[in-house]
């Protein structure tokens, strides 16, 4: 009998170590530490073996000699997850997707699932039975349609791994990774050591038969994967799926990506049938306003190649307490006190005795650098109480100086203003190098000053 070996595990990163210490020297938390049995028998071979017996031996290669192929993405018919995932999915990768409880990732990837009736798809459940999992089909698609899904209720890998010799899919999905356990290591499933041991096991799967496996996962309370941070290091790709429950809106965001950007989304609607894409978000960003209100306006941003429209939403109001209040919704709110500051020095506005509450619409969370003047131009307004026209939008960095700064690729924000039928955009003076003013029928403002941009627009 094999001698039993403990070790112990943070469980925010993953660190391991001989004995159990107070603060990980990794991640420097404290009380992250747990106690787990790894037993790993000698001499026992992996449940998956590879296409072949034989074992391969990897000799290095010359650089030059290595023969370049174009790589085969398999197309699904959600748009969005195609762009998401960088054009489609590519043969052998392993996908992580985590998101919050109930937020739709069961629903995401048995729809995809579902939607290719031509691929041989094998939906691993750890957490439904398989008349839970025929319900939420039967709501998703016509009965009938999807003959080649078939549907595993099982946690033991040993015995997922007999089913795909058997079945051999061109499609995993694992729901959820958490629920997985191997009989490899001694410790309960969801463990930092199991979690770990199973997706090391479905990583070699995925790699030696080219069958791509999508891994769902939890988060945790502070909105990580849940389990060690080496199991986002080990997965190729890590997609995190979010939103309100009191929204229908869902957003597909690509944290890591190593076959395309990492600064993709993809926004969904949730219905009563499943998911549906939502190819132009800048229409359900934008609130359609019956009258000109203060403290509203309307920013270009970018995420990844996706070209943008949000509304801005900002309120000053006199502070009925000691210390003003600053408040952010979706936007970072250091940054948001870096341009209060700006326009207290540089304006020649008293805010710093208001009570500034700003919001970002839709739900999004905001890091492009191009919406400042859009957030300054909306807390002036609020503040003199003096509207914005709806159809100006802004695209430009705002810097401590009060100079307006140019943003990257203008050209793609200007045409997506206007093609919702904008009237004017505001830009840095900076943008105009090698901009053809002729192709665009929107009027294009470039200032180079936020004083500017006040004369104009507040007189």
């Amino acid at each position: 009998m094999a001698k039993i070996k403990s070790a112990y595990f943070c469980q925010s990163c993953g660190y391991e170590s001989a004995k159990w210490l107070g603060k990980c020297p990794s991640c420097n938390q404290w009380n992250t530490f747990v106690e787990e049995v790894i037993q790993k028998p000698a001499g026992q071979v992996p449940d998956w073996k590879g296409p072949s017996k034989e074992a391969r031996v990897s000799r290095p290669a010359a650089i030059h000699d290595i023969e370049f192929a174009e790589e085969h993405r398999m197309a699904t018919p959600d748009g969005e997850f195609n762009r998401v995932l960088g054009g489609g999915i590519v043969p052998g990768s392993l996908v992580l997707i985590g998101g919050e409880p109930g937020i739709g990732k069961s629903t995401l990837m048995l729809q995809l699932a579902l939607q290719m009736p031509g691929l041989r798809i094998l939906y691993v459940s750890g957490e439904e039975s398989e008349q839970q999992i025929k319900m939420r089909a039967e709501r998703l698609i016509k009965p009938g349609q999807a003959r080649q899904t078939y549907i595993l209720t099982e946690t033991s890998t040993q015995n997922i791994f007999k089913q795909i010799e058997q079945l051999e899919p061109q499609l995993v999905i694992i729901d959820s990774i958490q629920t997985l356990h191997s009989a490899h290591i001694e410790s309960t499933p969801g463990s930092v050591s199991q979690v770990r041991e199973c997706t090391a096991e479905l990583l070699r799967y995925a790699k030696e038969s080219a069958t791509p496996v999508f891994l769902i996962g939890h988060i945790t309370k502070d909105g990580s994967i849940a389990g060690p941070k080496i199991l986002e290091h080990m997965v190729d790709t890590v997609l995190q799926f979010e939103g309100d429950h009191h929204h229908v809106y869902r957003i597909l965001r690509a944290v890591k990506n190593r076959f395309g950007s990492a600064s993709e989304l993809g926004i969904y609607e949730m219905q009563g049938n499943g998911l549906r894409e939502v190819s132009n978000p800048s229409e359900i960003l934008l609130s359609e306003r019956e009258e000109e209100l203060s403290g509203i306006t309307i920013s270009a941003m970018l995420e990844g190649v996706r070209p943008m429209l949000i509304e801005t939403q900002a309120l000053v109001s006199t502070s009925a307490y000691g210390t003003p209040q600053r408040s952010a919704t979706g936007f970072d709110t250091r940054r948001m006190n870096m341009l209060l500051a700006v326009l207290e020095k540089r304006g020649g506005f008293r805010l710093s005795v208001k009570d500034v509450f700003l919001n970002i619409a839709g739900g999004l969370r905001v890091e492009d650098p191009a919406v400042d003047l859009g957030i300054v131009v909306a807390i002036v307004s609020s503040h003199e109480d003096i509207p914005v026209p709806s159809r100006i939008c802004f695209a430009a960095e705002v810097g401590l100086s009060g100079e307006i700064r140019a943003v990257n690729r203008i050209e793609h924000r200007i045409a997506e203003a206007q093609k919702l039928g904008f009237e004017q955009i505001y830009i840095s003076k900076y943008n105009k190098k090698g901009l053809d003013l002729k192709r665009y029928s929107i009027e294009i403002k470039s200032v180079a000053k936020i004083e500017e941009v006040f004369a104009s627009l507040f007189a």
